[in-house]
C-alpha cells in the first residue's frame, strides 16, 4: 500500500482547538526525520478511539511490528514506511502491506486524527508543537539498549494499546526463546564480531550486544571498548581475529564489499555466517528471531 493521502474536508478529523485547516495553512512541519531503532515509553491508554481503546500511528519500524501484535485491527491506522525496506522491515514486508503506511508528515498524520502517534526520540521541535496543538498525543522512544529495557517497552506499548494481556503474552514467547538459545552452563563464550558495511561494528552497550552475550558469545568490539557505529577496519580484524564474523550486510553493495574480502579466506580458525541487518535494530519478535539465528550459528560450531 502506498503512503496515506490527505482526507477530504468532508471527512475531517474531530475538532481540536484551532481550526486543522487554519493551523495548516499557518504552520508548515517539515516530514518526521531521524527514524531510529527504538523503544518506548508511554503513560495511560487514552480513552477515546477505537471504542474504548486509543487509534494509533506508528512511525518507525520496531514499534510497527510490536503494534502490529498487540493492537486491534484497525486499532493501528498506519505504521512507518521504513516497514516495506527489506532491509530496514522487521516486521516483514508482506505483513507490513497489510497497513496504510506514513512518511511521518503532519499532514498525514492529521488525516488519520489518530489518538495517539508512537514515533522516535528525534522529532523536531516544530512537529512536537503542531502535535500538541492539533490535539494529538506525542510518545516518544528511546533506544533499547537492551533486552531488558525491550521487555518493559513491549509491556508499555500494550498497556497503551489497551491490550496489557497481549504485551504479556509476547513477554513470555520472548523470555521462552531466550532460554532456549542460552548456551550450556559453564561453556566458553565464543569471540564473535558482527561486522556490518564500511566495518561498522555495535558498542558494548547496544541490544545486539545483549543477544550476544545471553547467547554464548563475547563480542569482540564490546571487548576492546568501541562504541556504536565505530569501524573496524580490515587490517585490525585480520591481526586479531575473532572465533565467528556474522557479516550483516549485502556483500553485493559497493559499501558492504568488505564483508566477503578475500583475505578472510586466510583465516582458517574464523568462521563467517550471514546475520540479517533486519535482526540488529529492534526488539520485541524480534528479539525472538535473532536469539534462534545466534543460537542456531553457535551450535553448529
Amino acid at each position: 500500500m502506498g503512503a496515506v493521502k490527505l482526507l477530504s474536508t468532508s471527512s475531517s478529523p474531530r475538532k481540536r482547538g484551532p481550526s486543522w485547516l487554519r493551523l495548516l495553512v499557518r504552520i508548515w512541519v517539515p516530514a518526521f526525520a531521524g527514524m531510529t531503532i527504538a523503544g518506548c515509553s508511554s503513560g495511560p491508554p487514552a480513552n477515546t478511539g477505537h471504542g474504548s481503546r486509543p487509534t494509533l500511528v506508528s512511525l518507525n519500524p520496531c514499534s510497527d511490528e510490536v503494534l502490529a501484535e498487540v493492537a486491534d485491527p484497525g486499532q493501528l491506522l498506519a505504521i512507518s514506511h521504513f516497514s516495506l525496506d527489506p532491509s530496514a522491515s522487521s516486521m516483514g514486508v508482506e505483513k507490513a502491506r497489510r497497513y496504510a503506511v506514513t512518511s511521518g508528515s503532519v499532514e498525514e498524520i492529521l488525516a488519520l486524527a489518530p489518538d495517539v502517534v508512537v514515533a522516535d526520540e528525534y522529532v523536531p521541535a516544530a512537529s512536537r508543537a503542531a502535535l500538541e496543538q492539533l490535539g494529538i498525543r506525542l510518545v516518544s522512544l528511546p533506544i533499547a539498549r537492551s533486552v531488558a529495557q525491550s521487555r518493559e517497552q513491549v509491556g508499555e506499548l500494550a498497556r497503551l494499546a489497551g491490550h496489557p494481556e497481549r504485551g504479556r503474552a509476547l513477554d513470555a514467547r520472548i523470555k521462552r526463546a531466550l532460554e532456549n538459545a542460552a548456551p550450556e552452563p559453564g561453556a566458553r563464550p565464543v569471540s564473535a564480531v558482527v561486522w556490518q558495511g564500511g566495518g561498522i561494528v555495535p558498542g558494548g552497550d547496544t541490544l545486539i550486544a545483549d543477544l550476544l552475550r545471553r547467547t554464548g558469545f563475547a563480542s569482540l568490539s564490546a571487548s576492546r571498548g568501541m562504541r556504536q557505529a565505530d569501524v573496524l577496519p580490515l587490517e585490525q580484524l585480520l591481526a586479531d581475529p575473532p572465533r565467528l564474523i556474522l557479516a550483516a550486510g549485502d556483500p553485493r553493495a559497493s559499501e558492504d564489499r568488505m564483508l566477503s574480502h578475500p583475505a578472510l579466506e586466510a583465516l582458517a580458525g574464523t568462521r563467517r555466517e550471514r546475520f540479517d541487518r533486519s535482526l540488529l535494530w529492534c526488539g520485541g519478535p524480534t528479539i525472538i528471531r535473532a536469539a534462534q539465528r545466534l543460537a542456531d550459528i553457535r551450535r553448529s560450531l
